[in-house]
C-alpha cells in the first residue's frame, strides 16, 4: 500500500477523557488513512492519549508544537480549541508556514486577536453556536469560511453493545459528565424528592457526582436513591452504564455548545430529559432534544420531576421517544458520516490552496 497523500496534524491543550478530546479521536481514528495520515499534538498527555497510540496513532506530548510543525510539516492542522484567542495554539503555526489550518470552535467564540487570521476554516459543533457566533460578530458567518459540523457519534458500536430489549418502566435514571461544577445545574438534584415521593424504589445512576451533590444526597437522606459511580473512557463502558438506565437525565446551567452526552444516549435508544439556558448562554442541548419527539424539555424542579414521572408511567412513550432519538442520532451524528463531511472539507481546501502530493 503506498503512503497517504496528506499529512493531517491534529491539536489539542489536553488528552483527557472530556469531550473534545473523544471528539478529536473519533476524527483522527475514522480519517481514510490511505489519503489522509493522522498525528496527534497536546500540551498535556492523558487517558485519549493511551488509547490513540493503542491505535497506533502517533502523537507528541510536550510544550514546542513549533518543532513538530517543522518536523512534520503537514499540509492541514487541526485545531480544537474554545474560539478565543489562544496565541500558543495559532503563532506557531503561522511560524511553520502551515498551508491550511482548520479550527473546530468548541464553544462558539469569536477571536478578534491577529493571529486567528491564519484560520481558514472554522467548524461550529452545532446550528446554534454557528448562529450565535453570527449574532456576536455582526455578519452572517457562511461557508465554505465557516460551517456547523455536528461532533461524531460512535452510534454503531453505542447500538451494538446497547440491549435490543429495553424496560423504560423501570425506575433507574442516569447522568453523567466530567466532576466539575460547572457542568451541573441544582435541577439536576432538585428534582429527587419529588420522584422519591412518588416513586420509593427510583434509583439515580450518576457519574461524575461533584462535592456539592453528595452533601445534598446525604443532607436529604437519598442515599438509598442515588449511586455514584466511576467515570468511563470506552463506549463500550458507556454502552453498559446507558443500558441500565430508562431515561437520561440532563442538567447543566452553562449549557450545551453540542452535548456528546446527550448524542450518546440518543444513540442508547434513550429519552433525553434537559432544560434551557437563559441569554446567550449555551443551548445546543434544544437542538438535540425535540421536545416530545426525542425527550422533554422542563424550566422548573417541578417540571423535571414530572417529566421524569410521565416516562416512567408511559413506557410506550419513553420508548417512542428513544427510537426516535436513535434514528435522528443515526441521521445527524454518526462518526463515519461526520468524518466523510471533514474529508471533504479538507479536499476544498487543498483543492482550493492548489496542494498536490
Amino acid at each position: 500500500m503506498s503512503e497517504p497523500s496528506f499529512r493531517v496534524l491534529h491539536v489539542v491543550n489536553s488528552l483527557g477523557i472530556g469531550g473534545t478530546q473523544k471528539v478529536m479521536q473519533q476524527f483522527v481514528t475514522n480519517l481514510n488513512q490511505e489519503r489522509f495520515k493522522p498525528f496527534v499534538f497536546s500540551f498535556r498527555d492523558g487517558e485519549r492519549g493511551k488509547q490513540l497510540r493503542e491505535q497506533n496513532i502517533l502523537t507528541y506530548i510536550g510544550s514546542d508544537l513549533l518543532s513538530v510543525l517543522l518536523k512534520l510539516q503537514p499540509h492541514i492542522v487541526h485545531v480544537h480549541r474554545a474560539g478565543w484567542p489562544d496565541p500558543n495554539l495559532l503563532k506557531p503555526m503561522k511560524l511553520a508556514q502551515t498551508p491550511i489550518v482548520v479550527e473546530t470552535n468548541v464553544f462558539g467564540r469569536h477571536d478578534p486577536s491577529p493571529s486567528a487570521s491564519i484560520i481558514d476554516a472554522t467548524l461550529f459543533v452545532s446550528h446554534f453556536c454557528l448562529d450565535r457566533y453570527s449574532q456576536l460578530v455582526g455578519f452572517k458567518a457562511t461557508a465554505p469560511r465557516y460551517r456547523a459540523l455536528y461532533n461524531p457519534v460512535d452510534v454503531d458500536r453505542l447500538m451494538a453493545n446497547t440491549p435490543e430489549e429495553k424496560d423504560y418502566a423501570r425506575p433507574i435514571v442516569g447522568r453523567i459528565s466530567r466532576v466539575d461544577p460547572g457542568k451541573w445545574s441544582r435541577l439536576g438534584l432538585e428534582f429527587l424528592p419529588f420522584i422519591v415521593r412518588d416513586f420509593p424504589d427510583f434509583r439515580y445512576h450518576v457519574i461524575g457526582g461533584i462535592p456539592e451533590a453528595h452533601a445534598y444526597v446525604k443532607e436529604h437522606n437519598l442515599q438509598d436513591n442515588v449511586i455514584f459511580l466511576p467515570p468511563v473512557s470506552h463506549d463500550e463502558e458507556l454502552a453498559s452504564f446507558m443500558g441500565e438506565l430508562s431515561l437520561l437525565a440532563h442538567a447543566n446551567d452553562t449549557g450545551e455548545s453540542f452535548g456528546l452526552v446527550i448524542a450518546e444516549a440518543m444513540a442508547c435508544a434513550l429519552p433525553v430529559i434537559t432544560h434551557p439556558c437563559e441569554g446567550l448562554k449555551d443551548n445546543a442541548q434544544l437542538e438535540l432534544v425535540d421536545h416530545g419527539e426525542t425527550g422533554l424539555i422542563a424550566k422548573t424542579a417541578e417540571e423535571y420531576a414530572n417529566a421524569i414521572k410521565y416516562l416512567l408511567n408511559n413506557p410506550d412513550e419513553a420508548q417512542r421517544m428513544g427510537l426516535n432519538g436513535q434514528q435522528k442520532a443515526r441521521r445527524l451524528y454518526r462518526t463515519q458520516n461526520i468524518v466523510s463531511d471533514l474529508e471533504s472539507i479538507y479536499d476544498e481546501l487543498l483543492k482550493q490552496k492548489g496542494i498536490r502530493t
